[in-house]
């Protein structure tokens, strides 16, 4: 099964604003750090707006965020919400007008198996969250050029005075 290239962009765009450890991104910066046009992310933008997916700022200093239920969705969810054909042969289709049956489909067991196929492989899907795949974040967002805030070096505990004694 090949995944299409818009629910392909739709899983980078939600990993990508998983890992922004604040503020908003813009298509532009999204663009860049993939290298996919950003005429093709505009659409997918928009659509994963209206599910209520990303929170969408508009304005000069607007951009997007993930909207923070996101991060429990599945791959499985944004998968079945952005493809739109699981028939992996033509036996799975609807029969429009000059589709014919297949003639061994009154004994045929492969039907079954590819079904059966397609289901394990969104079960698996349905095992993995945004958030997950997001982790560890700070060495993905480095890959992805976001910046990122250094670590807080670590307290010794000791109280060091500048006043001469």
């Amino acid at each position: 099964m090949r995944l299409t290239d818009y629910t392909d962009y739709s899983l980078r765009i939600l990993l990508y604003l998983s890992v922004r450890p604040s503020g908003l991104s813009t298509i532009q910066d999204i663009s860049d750090a993939y290298g996919i046009s950003k005429n093709h992310l505009m659409k997918i933008v928009q659509q994963l707006g209206e599910l209520g997916w990303v929170d969408t700022v508009r304005g000069r200093n607007g951009g997007l965020r993930l909207a923070e239920r996101s991060r429990s969705l599945t791959i499985g969810d944004i998968v079945r919400k952005t493809e739109n054909d699981f028939a992996l042969v033509g036996c799975f289709g609807d029969r429009g007008e000059g589709q014919q049956n297949c003639v061994i489909q009154p004994q045929c067991r492969l039907r079954g198996v590819l079904a059966a196929a397609r289901d394990a492989f969104l079960a698996e899907l349905d095992k993995h969250t945004v958030e997950e795949l997001g982790h560890p974040a700070n060495e993905l967002a480095q890959l992805l050029g976001i910046p990122v805030a250094a670590p807080a070096p670590a307290s010794t505990g000791a109280f060091v005075s500048s006043r001469a004694s």
